[in-house]
């Protein structure tokens, strides 16, 4: 009987959203469980809104760092714990390793990178059976060669009202007029950013309907909210490095509505139920959807993309210059209210 386990957690803001819906499976199946999650700093405000995680430890290694002698002391520190099972989510060999050195008995994932020998319960991914990466998470809490449960439920964030409006306060912001969450950075590269024009006159067509909007990114998106701030003539807020990811989400849970590119904001977006209008470009929607009862994908469907590349291979990102603010607009009209986007409305411009 699985008492204590360990999940070894993503790297990535979203993904560790989209891991929750595993930590709620392992609880089924194992009452009583007290589950801990080993996770880099970045993701720790995403596991201190989450029930099921019972306590987080700091993942401090970044990517390519190996540093064996520190990563034989952290797996000490946690074979104090006495875990019964860990959960490697991370394919790489070195995700692998701390558990190994723990001792922790019982070590489950996906092979990868000459795992065998590190990982005992060994699985095979069948990527046609589990094309979204939730899938492929939430698999590894069944046993070997059982079917996924499903339905797969939607990660949920707890946000409460009084921590909301502590940092409203903080930071100044009016609550007079309704706000729009947009989020234009994304991590993995350019080829995921709509243009900051296209989400200035974005911006400039909802002040003209009664929105405030807000930019939500971390300090490396500085430049990019000046940018849209500037090109809006002051109609967007620029918050972009201003907040940490756990204020970050307060302040999300304030809006109305929140327009994403593909990135971890969307998915923290999604996971507070906020109708949400997600942007692709060079990803797809069909391997990281925004999981979301209330989300209106954007896509433009070239035939380069999705191209998975960080920047244009082409030099052109029409995935994302060519979806202009006009369409995004009324995908956000429809969010806000499906009565107002018809096409006699005024439409922003690029």
């Amino acid at each position: 009987m699985i008492k204590k386990l360990l999940v070894i957690g993503p790297s990535w803001v979203g993904d560790g959203v989209m891991a929750q819906p595993l930590y709620r499976r392992l609880h089924e199946r194992h009452p009583g469980l007290e589950l801990h999650v080993f996770a880099p700093a970045w993701t720790l405000p995403l596991l201190a809104r989450m029930p099921e995680v019972a306590k987080a430890h700091l993942n401090p290694f970044g990517h390519g760092q190996l540093r064996l002698r520190e990563r034989w002391r952290v797996a000490r520190a946690l074979h104090r714990e006495g875990f019964d099972q860990v959960v490697v989510l991370p394919n790489s060999l070195k995700a692998a390793l701390i558990p190994f050195l723990a001792g922790i008995p019982l070590r489950t994932g996906f092979t990868g990178e000459l795992r065998y020998g590190l990982l005992n319960d060994t699985r095979e991914l069948n990527e046609q059976e589990l094309p979204t990466m939730v899938e492929r998470f939430c698999i590894l809490a069944e046993e070997p060669r059982h079917a996924l449960h499903r339905p797969i439920p939607h990660p949920s964030l707890r946000s409460q009202a009084a921590a909301q409006q502590t940092i409203a306060a903080r930071l100044g912001l009016s609550l007079d007029k309704p706000v729009v969450a947009m989020c234009p950075g994304a991590e993995y590269g350019p080829a995921k950013r709509w243009p900051p024009r296209h989400f200035a006159a974005l911006a400039a067509a909802l002040d003209s309907r009664g929105y405030q909007v807000w930019l939500f990114g971390s300090a490396k998106d500085q430049d990019i909210g000046e940018e849209i701030g500037r090109l809006a003539q002051g109609k967007a807020l620029n918050l972009c490095g201003k907040t940490g990811l756990d204020e970050a989400i307060d302040l999300m849970a304030l809006a109305r509505l929140a327009v994403c590119n593909d990135s971890g904001l969307m998915h923290v977006a999604a996971a507070l139920h906020i109708p949400l209008v997600a942007l692709y470009g060079s990803s797809s929607p069909d391997f990281t959807p925004p999981l979301s009862d209330h989300a209106e994908i954007v896509n433009l469907n070239l035939d380069c993309s999705p191209c998975f590349e960080r920047t244009c291979p082409y030099q052109h990102m029409r995935c994302l210059e060519d979806m202009l603010p006009e369409r995004v607009l009324q995908a956000c009209l429809k969010q806000l209210d499906p009565r107002s986007s018809s096409p006699s409305q005024e439409t922003a411009t690029s």
